[in-house]
């Protein structure tokens, strides 16, 4: 009977589990609230696999030397992102790596679009006024998405499907893209980075975290804006220069700017800070302005991405334990 450990179990992800048991009934899936961490790394001792979703760094190479000499084979991420593991160290302890590139680009495709909505209709401003009983219409005259072009940096699984939703609303898209790809042709224009920062009413952000894109949005990048942008991240936090973005929105920079992540997130964003404070200090200062909306890295969680990440895990995990490859494994880094 093969044995599974999954870190970091979230209570909606105990049905999904129950339901693909059901039809693996030879498979034990344990689960956890630990992070992986040296500390915790000994309960995956006895184990066959090992599945985790955290946003703490895994930069311990006690913690994959350890997995290691439990016979552990892989390392199952229940997330896209993947900037948390070191593959070097994993790939020296014969530890593959998998994560979930497509649990489902609609959901966070979706997100982007209600804080787009919520920006452009200054719904953010109406919002603050009526706290005050204050229900004036002053400056709340918005522009229609039809009028608009949307600039997409990283036109992959997810930024293809926020062409998708925009284009079906009647916007121009433009997208930045090292590859093009040409079932995209008639739903958007490629161009160059430089010209989404400057063309784009609403610049949308879906690449991963690599040293290539680290702050690749930075204080030049907003300058280059119009001033009646919008801006969204539902990627990484840290592919924004976080300083330069609250400079931007407190000089007027740019209008606005919709964050669903946000660098140094770990150990904030699903947890609960409501009787003492959160440490992180970008964070509070995002919250404090008027012109930015702020949702907890939440564009994954929808139901129907809950269920892929944790089936897309497991399949994968139980492939590498049975010998066989991965179907979403993760090379060595980039040099």
């Amino acid at each position: 009977m093969t044995k599974l450990l999954m870190f970091n179990s979230l209570d909606d992800e105990v049905d999904v589990i129950k339901n693909w048991q059901a039809s693996h009934p030879d498979i034990v899936i344990d689960t956890n609230k630990e992070t992986l961490t040296p500390e915790t790394v000994d309960l995956v001792k006895g184990y066959d696999g090992l599945l985790i979703q955290q946003d703490n760094l895994i930069d311990d190479p006690k913690v994959y030397q350890k997995l290691h000499s439990f016979g552990i084979k892989q390392i199952s991420l229940r997330t896209t992102g993947y900037e948390t593991i070191d593959l070097k160290e994993a790939a020296a302890n014969d530890l593959t790596i998998t994560n979930v590139p497509a649990y489902s680009p609609r959901s966070v495709s979706e997100l982007v679009l209600a804080h787009t909505m919520w920006l452009l209709r200054h719904l953010n401003v109406a919002a603050q006024r009526e706290s005050h009983n204050d229900f004036t219409w002053d400056n709340l005259q918005a522009h229609e998405i039809h009028e608009l072009t949307v600039g997409i940096i990283g036109a992959g699984k997810i930024g293809s499907e926020v062409a998708r939703i925009f284009k079906a609303l009647g916007a121009n898209i433009i997208a930045s893209d090292p590859i093009h790809r040409p079932e995209l042709n008639s739903v958007l224009t490629y161009v160059d980075q430089q010209t989404v920062f400057e063309q784009a009413d609403i610049v949308t952000m879906h690449t991963p975290l690599l040293s290539s894109t680290y702050h690749m949005v930075d204080e030049a990048a907003f300058k280059a804006m119009k001033p009646s942008a919008i801006f969204i991240n539902a990627s990484r936090g840290a592919v924004v220069d976080t300083p330069a973005l609250l400079a931007a929105l407190k000089n007027k920079d740019i209008a606005a700017a919709g964050i669903d992540t946000i660098e140094n997130e770990a150990n904030i964003f699903s947890k609960d800070f409501s009787h003492k404070d959160q440490p992180n200090s970008w964070l509070n200062e995002l919250l404090s302005l008027d012109n930015a909306t702020v949702s907890p890295h939440i564009g994954f969680y929808t139901d129907i991405a809950v269920k892929n990440m944790v089936e897309i895990s497991l399949e994968d995990a139980l492939r590498i334990i049975a010998g066989k490859h991965g179907q979403h494994e993760i090379g060595l880094p980039e040099k």
